[in-house]
């Protein structure tokens, strides 16, 4: 009875040793009657980045072309509809930023600082233009009062929107060491909500100050002897004008009408981008716009100051809108007689 029962343990133990040896030994003769797989086969690197993207896509984590693409101005695709929406990097910004920070920055700063400072020397040497004669008490009315509030509507806006724009364009240079970034930050916010804001006035009052005076800023002839002795500043002759002389022509047509009218414009596509199919609008626009404020702003020294400290009776004109009869004489004699002739009824 024992030798059977040994007997069958012996038999039962080399089945289930047999059927272990089998099981470890099925997947080797599997993976040996199957065909090698062959490593794949290395294709030649494609010379433009369009074949290279699907190959590049295949491996994992790899945007490289991606990248590439975007760098080089190609538009993708994205979940936002509209006008440049699927284009991520905008390649002529480098370009717009180099003009900006490059040129406009440097050579308009120069010339603000050169223009304020040849000012200053003409003030030190000349001091305050005075008048050649005594004044005779006798006042007459030079701008009425609608035409002094549509002046000071344009010149206050105008002062706001220049301050605001040199901290725009040069108050990192200027602020950004003296207040730190937090308090400039700030300062910048403000300056740029103020612009926007003084700009729709500075359009009001331009349109209604050149309804009002364009008449009047008209080419006469005497304006050609105006030129020829050079307003009388350098001759230190008498030269007759009518109501405004040539240099304020100068100022009105190309400062205030021209180079006003392109920062208007400018400013209107800054202030609203939507209304235009691509930042390249905006970037092109923001450098016209600067470099009109930089020329307007350095025309418009030389206008304040001879309204202000540099022609002695000027600013009574636009405070009082009433003038000396010897200073509107000896400054627009034409416009003086014509004057005289309107109060005397016709008359000399």
């Amino acid at each position: 009875m024992l030798r059977k029962f040994g007997f069958f343990t012996r038999m039962t133990g080399a089945v289930l040793t047999g059927l272990t040896v089998a099981t470890l030994l099925l997947p080797l003769s599997a993976q040996a009657a199957d065909p090698p797989i062959k490593a794949p086969a290395v294709a030649e690197a494609p010379a433009a980045s369009a074949q290279a993207a699907p190959a590049a896509a295949s491996v994992p984590h790899n945007a490289a072309a991606t990248w590439r693409d975007a760098r080089g101005g190609i538009a993708g695709v994205t979940t936002v509809r509209g006008t440049e929406t699927g284009v991520l990097i905008s390649a002529q910004g480098n370009t717009w930023r180099a003009i900006r920070n490059g040129l406009i920055t440097p050579y308009g700063g120069a010339l603000l600082l050169t223009v304020a400072g040849l000012i200053l020397l003409f003030y030190k040497k000349s001091g305050t233009i005075k008048l050649h004669t005594p004044k005779t008490g006798r006042s007459m009315e030079r701008f009425t009062l609608n035409e002094r509030r549509a002046h000071w509507l344009v010149a206050i806006s105008f002062v706001c929107l220049a301050l605001s724009g040199i901290i725009l364009l040069f108050g990192k240079h200027i602020f950004l060491w003296l207040l730190g970034h937090d308090l400039f930050s700030w300062l910048g916010w403000l300056s740029k909500n103020l612009h926007i804001a003084a700009g729709f006035i500075f359009v009001f009052g331009v349109a209604i100050l050149f309804k009002i005076f364009w008449r009047d800023n008209l080419w006469d002839k005497s304006d050609a002897e105006w030129i020829r002795k050079g307003g009388g500043l350098a001759t230190k002759e008498h030269v007759p004008s009518r109501r405004f002389n040539f240099g304020e022509k100068v100022w009105f047509w190309l400062g205030l009408s021209f180079f006003g009218l392109i920062m208007i414009v400018s400013g209107l596509v800054l202030t609203f981008p939507n209304l235009f199919d691509t930042r390249a609008a905006m970037q092109y626009a923001e450098i016209v716009h600067a470099i009109s404020a930089c020329l307007v702003i350095a025309m418009s020294l030389g206008h304040i100051y001879m309204g202000t400290v540099g022609m002695e009776g000027a600013f009574d004109a636009m405070k009082t809108g009433k003038v000396d009869e010897a200073w509107a004489k000896e400054h627009h004699e034409i416009w003086y007689q014509e004057e005289l002739a309107k109060r005397n009824g016709g008359g000399s």
